[in-house]
């Protein structure tokens, strides 16, 4: 079995040396365990590209962090290194640089220019680049590029872009044999519109062959217009609760939109030629959201999980993207859907709700022919390999270095990107009016900053630049510095030194999906490397790790300055014995999510959800064997019957024209099985205690349950029992009734159904069923999320919204009515019944599957049979394709045996 580990980038790159010719590639050979161990920082990635230093009162502190030692891999007389010579872990988040704009000696992009800012003028800009790209004079220096890096030599190498926490979980995974046989698949991080067909085969081989990876390549304008234009102009933005406003933005959807439809494809194309019966699909990030679909139209019985390693939005604004529907249904090919928190779940779950009319359950989303499992996995880091890194010699080094540089104060420490989601901006202005308000801390404390910028943003790079300059100008002294603000960032060795020093961490991004630099951070407090220890965390509330770490962090709003200066000070001053009991329960909570028990964990569960669906399969349940069940029933002493109403004893009708009468020859085979009083037959419905006596008024034997379990009448009895409590479900039905009447009034042709213990919005005959449907989403993610305290559900069900409490279901009736009977027979000496045969068709009966199967595995019944009569996937253990007619005979036949 492999695993396909897929993501954007491959963790390796292809490096041409312009100095050496080209050279056939060496005969193919099998990858050994020292290529799993890369480190993006072993190649000086996010080491400075610029010295240019934020304005400040001095650039002493920052000269500092510039004097930098080199690297033991610079010591070598080539370069890039070898892969054998690299550390085994890179940073968790990297600062990595642009496309097309990385470290090595790679061809330049093809791609075409942004569309302009006018959306309708883009159609005629397009015709007018197009035909001026036929008659222009082409860029010499590219070409003299590309003509040079046609002859020379290339080599593979770690690659510079990515996301390196999936590597280092995936490279932990490995090395202790959580993850046995994987294959990467991925772009190679640059452009290869100029690579000659027979490059591409040569790159592709020895990928293949000894670093196991599946190259995927694609034209440079393909991919600018996906991952420049629609990932980061769009979804990106758009995932961190930043939702595009400017008119650029419309222009980037509309142009960029089918060009992330593309490199999807042809990541999907790439898989599906690879993919042998067994083999995993793990697909990474909003980059390939459309991928799992695309993949299980062309293999429906795929094992395909998909992990989302940022935030999941809220459905108010996932529901802004043009294409939403597209993004959903794309997410949805996969078995099993992974995000970082269960915020992020409950967001994707409500979405769909809301978006789709699917129904999703605490489980996850039940789509017509399958079900699509949602939960929650917190990355983490490599703990193992991290602490054989933060022993480095030069490690040591630069934690000497900054001790004697910052003797006496208390720093804190923080390493972000410079966008608009990091919160950079809202943490110099909280620790501004910290200094302001504690005069005597100004010359104890410092903050190093690093913060490295990947894109043009030149009014937040300003913005910045004025505060920390107004804070420096104000607070220095000779010998003081308040802040030191690095716009690059620091060698990996820096970096590992700075957390393990620190005094405090300070993380205020506006929208994070993890932030695994606070584990990093925790982890380096330990004391074993510094005098330093038992560091406070500060933590944006907004950053999934906050919600994992219990409120043990000091949790704060970026956008409440005043709480942030407060826990500035309230880290600073915080008490030995405080700061140990926080930083320990910090420490149990990481060592725990590790990278490694993420990758084992989301696996394990991908595994076992593909079985469970596979056997929920319709194709895979057998059909009811009518003879066989004949024969169980024959060897019975006691019998029972749980049997669903509309749509397996009867056709569907609309909601009052089945009321007051049922087809005689439901009734007949009713009568016909009660007629053997070693029968107990019991008709559940979701309809009311009045009404189920009505269709049921002529077999007074039999027991029912109406409501869906709200209310219970016994077989033989004349009396119902309340299973719910009436009154609580009066408390709600005021509150969703208000709610319902709101979507009444603006879904033409639609009306309320009031039950006692549940709610029924019907718009099967809107005027506008298309209104009528987004109208009904809206109404149930409102109701679940006003009402989820009162534990009530909203659930779509063909062309209605029932609104039901979540305590009482046909299971609870189910197992009132069978230990009822079981406690009967124990009095008179009689063991439980023998036989057990429950049928239905809706999804709301796969709960009394669920519960019947149970009782066969424990053996509880000696003979249990479940049946379903619907194409959709169910739990039932057989199926019967003759609906209604071929229940009706089945029973007939075994009344007959009597």
């Amino acid at each position: 079995m492999t695993v396909f580990v897929v993501s954007l980038f491959l963790p390796y790159t292809v490096h041409f040396d312009l100095h050496k010719p080209a050279a056939r590639p060496d005969p193919p050979i099998r990858s050994s365990s020292t290529t799993d161990d890369l480190s993006l920082f072993a190649l000086g990635i996010g080491n400075p590209v610029s010295t240019q230093a934020t304005p400040a009162i001095s650039t002493e502190h920052e000269q500092f962090f510039l004097s930098q030692k080199p690297s033991s891999f610079h010591s070598n007389s080539s370069y890039p290194p070898q892969l054998k010579d690299l550390p085994a872990i890179t940073p968790s988040e990297t600062l990595t640089p642009l496309w097309g704009k990385g470290l090595f000696a790679q061809p330049k992009s093809r791609a075409e220019d942004l569309p302009p800012v006018s959306i309708l003028k883009y159609a005629a800009e397009h015709d007018r680049t197009t035909r001026s790209r036929v008659s222009s004079i082409p860029d010499i220096r590219q070409d003299s590029h590309e003509r040079a890096l046609k002859t020379a030599g290339w080599s593979v190498q770690p690659g510079d872009q990515g996301n390196a926490g999936i590597r280092n979980a995936i490279n932990a995974a490995s090395r202790t044999g959580a993850l046995k046989e994987k294959t990467w698949v991925g772009t190679l991080g640059m452009p290869t519109g100029f690579l000659e067909d027979t490059r591409k085969f040569d790159i592709e081989d020895k990928l293949e062959n000894e670093y196991d990876s599946l190259p995927v390549f694609t034209s440079d304008n393909d991919f600018d217009g996906h991952y420049s234009h629609y990932c980061k102009m769009i979804l990106w933005p758009v995932f961190h609760y930043q939702i595009p406003d400017n008119p650029k933005s419309k222009a980037y959807e509309d142009h960029s939109w089918v060009y992330y439809v593309k490199i999807n494809q042809a990541f999907a194309d790439r898989i599906v030629k690879h993919w042998k019966r067994g083999d995993v699909i793990w697909i990474h990030d909003y980059h390939l959201l459309l991928v799992p679909g695309m993949i299980r139209k062309k293999i429906p019985d795929a094992q395909i999980g998909f992990f989302l390693h940022t935030a999941f939005p809220s459905s108010e604004v996932f529901r802004c993207l043009a294409m939403r529907k597209e993004l959903l249904e794309g997410l949805l090919g996969a078995n099993l859907l992974g995000f970082q928190t269960k915020e992020y779940c409950n967001h994707f779950l409500q979405t769909c709700n809301r978006l789709l009319c699917a129904e999703a359950t605490a489980e996850g989303v039940q789509l017509e022919d399958r079900f699509v499992n949602v939960s929650e996995f917190p990355a983490g880091v490599d703990l193992k390999t991290l602490d054989t890194r933060r022993r480095d010699p030069e490690v040591g080094d630069w934690i000497k270095r900054m001790r004697s540089k910052y003797v006496d104060k208390q720093l804190i420490v923080a390493r972000d990107k410079l966008d608009h989601v990091r919160g950079v901006r809202q943490k110099l202005l909280a620790y501004e009016l910290f200094l302001n308000k504690n005069p005597h801390l100004q010359e104890k404390v410092v903050l190093i900053q690093v913060a490295s910028s990947t894109t043009e943003q030149v009014e937040l790079e300003a913005t910045v630049s004025d505060i920390v300059t107004r804070i420096n100008s104000i607070h220095s002294t000779l010998a003081h510095q308040p802040i030191v603000f690095l716009k690059q960032d620091i060698e990996y060795s820096q970096y590992l030194a700075m957390i393990t020093v620190a005094d405090v961490m300070m993380i205020t991004s506006l929208r994070e999906g993890m932030g695994l630099t606070s584990h990093e951070y925790v982890y380096c407090q330990d004391g074993k490397c510094s005098d330093k220890h038992h560091g406070p965390l500060i933590l944006s509330e907004f950053t999934g790790s906050s919600s994992l770490f219990e409120g043990y962090d000091l949790p704060v709003n970026p956008w409440d300055y005043r709480q942030c200066a407060d826990a500035i000070k309230t880290a600073i001053e915080m008490s030995a014995s405080e700061r140990e009991r926080r930083w320990s329960k910090l420490m149990n909570i990481i060592e725990h999510h590790t990278a490694e028990f993420w990758v084992s964990s989301f696996l394990e569960k991908l595994s076992r959800v593909h079985n469970e669906h596979s056997l929920r399969d319709t194709l895979s349940i057998p059909r009811l064997s009518v003879h066989e069940l004949a024969e169980k029933y024959k060897n019975a002493e006691q019998r029972l019957f749980i049997l669903d109403y509309e749509g397996t004893l009867a056709a569907y009708g609309s909601s009052t024209s089945i009321v007051f009468t049922s087809p005689q020859r439901t009734l007949d085979v009713l009568n016909n099985l009660l007629y053997d009083e070693r029968n107990i037959v019991y008709v559940m419905s979701s309809r009311m205690p009045e009404e189920m006596d009505r269709l049921f008024r002529r077999v007074p034997k039999v027991g029912m349950i109406a409501e869906n379990g709200c209310f219970l009448k016994e077989y033989d009895t004349e009396n119902w029992i309340e299973m719910a409590n009436v009154e609580q479900s009066t408390n709600w039905k005021k509150s969703v009734l208000m709610i319902l009447e709101y979507y009444k009034d603006r879904t033409e042709g639609s009306w309320i159904e009031e039950r006692h213990c549940s709610l029924v919005f019907h718009y099967a005959n809107a005027k506008d069923p298309a209104g009528a449907i987004r109208q009904a989403g809206d109404c149930a993610n409102h109701i679940n999320d006003s009402c989820q305290g009162q534990h009530v559900h909203a659930v779509i069900i063909d062309g209605e919204l029932l609104i039901e409490s979540t305590e009482w279901t046909k299971g609870t009736a189910a197992t009132r009515i069978f230990e009822g009977l079981k406690h009967k027979r124990q009095s008179l000496g009689l063991e439980a019944p023998e036989f057990l045969m429950v049928a239905g068709n809706a999804r709301e009966d796969e709960i009394i599957y669920r519960w019947a199967n149970s009782l066969a595995k424990d053996g509880v019944i000696r003979d249990v049979t479940t049946v379903s009569v619907s194409s959709r996937n169910t739990e039932a253990m057989a199926t019967l394709t003759q609906g209604v007619n071929g229940v009706l005979s089945a029973l007939q036949k075994l009344a007959n045996l009597s």
